[in-house]
Formats: structure tokens, sequence, C-alpha cells
């Protein structure tokens, strides 16, 4: 079982950076792929970010590719979501989920194991 809980949201304008923290209680963290999704106003959840278990692959959707950047610190059992030159179409719910033994090709159409409650990111023309 694991649970996690983000932070970091808040309310910015366009251009400006956030980092997003997804911290993880439970065992075996480093066993886990770790991914970023987001939800905005009317729309279906999808996908952001993901990292492998070993932090040696990542995954991004194309929205974002150059912008964000996903790490994590498995000492930490924490995940994080850099998130610079922001656009008022980043605005969103953005959840933290994990995955056990998940590979990263797989990242956009898993069902993920888990998943946070959330954390607001609003960016302001």
């Amino acid at each position: 079982q694991v649970q996690l809980v983000e932070s970091g949201g808040g309310l910015v304008q366009a251009g400006d950076s956030l980092r997003l923290s997804c911290a993880a209680s439970g065992q075996f963290f480093s066993t886990y792929l770790m991914g970023w999704f987001r939800q905005a106003p009317g729309k279906e959840r999808e996908f952001v970010a993901a990292i492998s278990r070993s932090d040696s692959s990542t995954r991004y959707a194309d929205s974002v590719k150059g912008r964000f950047t996903i790490s994590r610190d498995n000492a930490k059992n924490t995940v994080y979501l850099q998130m610079n030159s922001l656009k008022p179409e980043d605005t969103a719910l953005y959840y933290c989920a994990a995955e056990q033994f998940g590979l990263v090709s797989g990242a956009d159409h898993i069902n993920w194991d888990y998943w946070g409650q959330g954390t607001q990111v609003t960016v302001s023309s």
C-alpha cells in the first residue's frame, strides 16, 4: 500500500516556474514507476510525465516536453515535477501516481495502482 501526497501548487503568472513534490509513504518506493497527470476543468485527466524506478528513463507528453522535468529521490521517497515557462493552458489539478514494477513505455495507458489527491496549479495570463 502506498499513499501519495502532492504539494507545491499555486497561482503564478505565465512564464513563471513551479516545482511540485509528491511524497510517498510505505515501503519499496524504488520499485514503483512514478508519474504525473493533470486534469483541467471540463477535460479528461491526461498524462504529463513519468520516471522509471531507477531514474534512468523518463517520458513526457508533447505539450510539456522541454518545459517540464520529472525527477525522483528514492532516499526521500519523493518525486518532483519542475515546471518552467508555464502557460495558462497548464492550469489544472495535478496528480501524482504510482505503479509497482511499471514501465515508462506504458506510462500513458496503463492502469496506475495509486493516486494522490492532487494539487492545484493556476497560471494567469
